[in-house]
């Protein structure tokens, strides 16, 4: 089945054109069909771009998927001109009275500042605050995973000498995880960040897991026994060159990086580099999308309701 998205949105003609089949707005009205409701919090600048690398493996599940974007109210975004953020996104006061099966926050380029400067700080706490009662599972990806976890548990993000940049080997720790099922022992994933999570700071938060974690980037993959909460490290989402733009716009703006690491074809940035990732990307989104998601979330979310209601009295 496909993902259901708005006709206008600039992904549906780059999506068909690599044969991934996209059901707008308006065909999908005919369908009598209970979609999995999925809302991305799009923090990165590039908003064109991180809504087609997510939808990309959205739509590989053979679900039908209805979604929406959000955008933080108190940050204006500076990369996405203002016409496409007032049509295709929503704010937090639009969603918050609604329910989602599935909720995803992207990464966002703030890793060197404190969480509390981050302008949207609060409201993006508001957000994972209201995602307990009303997200079944909630996908983070890189800062925002970092975000995830220091708003959830205070657990705090540390410094790294160097920028983590590059595409490296992860190893699986539980293999009998849904979220890992169809990984070999080892994969390979991009990860771009300045900051890391410590494994010895999770230590007295029980109910969460490791899932893959490797040499150079330690954990990767977390996630919460029953995988409402699941925080990855890396970028499974990236494209081919994702990581060269951000080498050339760092190289551009002074910052003298670092080649990203097992990246480029014998080190030589002028070599298109290979694409060793999109197998498990695309079943990690598939994993999470079926186990997290379509297998555990509620048909009717007045059910939770009353259930929460039942439990308070």
């Amino acid at each position: 089945m496909p993902i259901k998205i708005q006709k206008s949105l600039p992904a549906v003609d780059i999506l068909r054109t690599e044969n991934i089949f996209v059901m707008d707005d308006s065909r999908a009205q005919h369908q009598d069909i209970r979609p999995l409701n999925i809302l991305i919090l799009n923090l990165m600048p590039q908003k064109i771009v991180t809504e087609t690398q997510l939808l990309r493996h959205l739509a590989n599940t053979p679900l039908q998927l209805e979604v929406e974007f959000l955008y933080m109210a108190s940050h204006r975004s500076k990369n996405t001109y203002e016409g496409h953020m007032e049509q295709f996104y929503k704010t937090f006061a639009e969603v918050k009275e609604r329910f989602f099966d599935g909720l995803i926050i992207t990464g966002a380029p703030v890793e060197n500042l404190p969480f509390e400067e981050v302008d949207y700080w609060q409201e993006l706490a508001d957000v994972l605050d209201w995602s307990k009662e009303h997200v079944y599972s909630t996908l983070h990806i890189c800062w925002g995973a970092q975000a995830g976890l220091y708003a959830r548990y205070g657990i705090r993000k540390h410094s790294l000498v160097d920028k983590l940049s590059g595409v490296y080997k992860q190893d699986v720790i539980k293999k009998d995880s849904p979220l890992m099922r169809g990984f070999d022992d080892e994969f390979s994933a991009p990860h771009s960040r300045y900051t890391e999570v410590r494994a010895d700071d999770l230590l007295p938060v029980s109910q969460l897991e490791v899932l893959s974690s490797g040499k150079e980037v330690g954990l990767s993959i977390l996630a919460s026994k029953d995988m409402r909460e699941v925080y990855s490290f890396g970028h499974l989402e990236y494209e081919r060159d994702t990581l060269a733009k951000e080498y050339y716009r760092d190289v551009e703006a002074g910052l003298d990086p670092h080649l990203p690491k097992h990246y480029f074809k014998n080190n030589d940035p002028s070599q298109t580099p290979p694409l060793t990732w999109n197998l498990p990307a695309a079943q990690f989104f598939n994993n999470w999308i079926n186990y997290a998601v379509y297998q555990e979330t509620p048909y009717d979310w007045n059910m939770v309701e009353l259930s929460s209601l039942s439990a308070s009295l």
